[in-house]
């Protein structure tokens, strides 16, 4: 299994933008997806974002088309994830998620290790 590091999160007011980091261990990164999710308090997880093995396919969930961008580094073992215009409702923790094989997915249980989780906070 890979290891994930998440960083980058904070607080921030309603408008701005925070860049997340997950840094993977292991010389395998470019055979995984990867993918970000989130729980609120009193939520499940959701999905927000994925990208496949190259980069070159990403999905994103609705809620946050158009304001975050999911991207990674290959040669840095690195997914981002970019949030711009951030809204109260964007408040969770943020994890990132590994699955072999390499296709995108938005379904949490396809993934096969997950980071420790950084909070986002948006205030109004």
């Amino acid at each position: 299994q890979v290891q994930l590091v998440e960083s980058g999160g904070g607080s921030v007011q309603a408008g701005g933008s925070l860049r997340l980091s997950c840094a993977a261990s292991g010389r395998t990164f470019s055979s995984y997806a990867m993918g970000w999710f989130r729980q609120a308090p009193g939520k499940e997880r959701e999905f927000v974002a994925t990208i496949n093995w190259s980069g070159g396919s990403t999905y994103y969930t609705d809620s946050v088309k158009g304001r975050f961008t999911i991207s990674r580094d290959n040669a840095k073992n690195t997914v981002y994830l970019q949030m711009n215009s951030l809204r109260p409702e964007d408040t969770a923790v943020y994890y990132c998620a590994a699955r072999i094989g390499g296709w995108a997915t938005g379904i949490g249980d396809e993934y096969d290790s997950w980071g420790q989780g950084t909070q986002v906070t948006v205030s109004s």
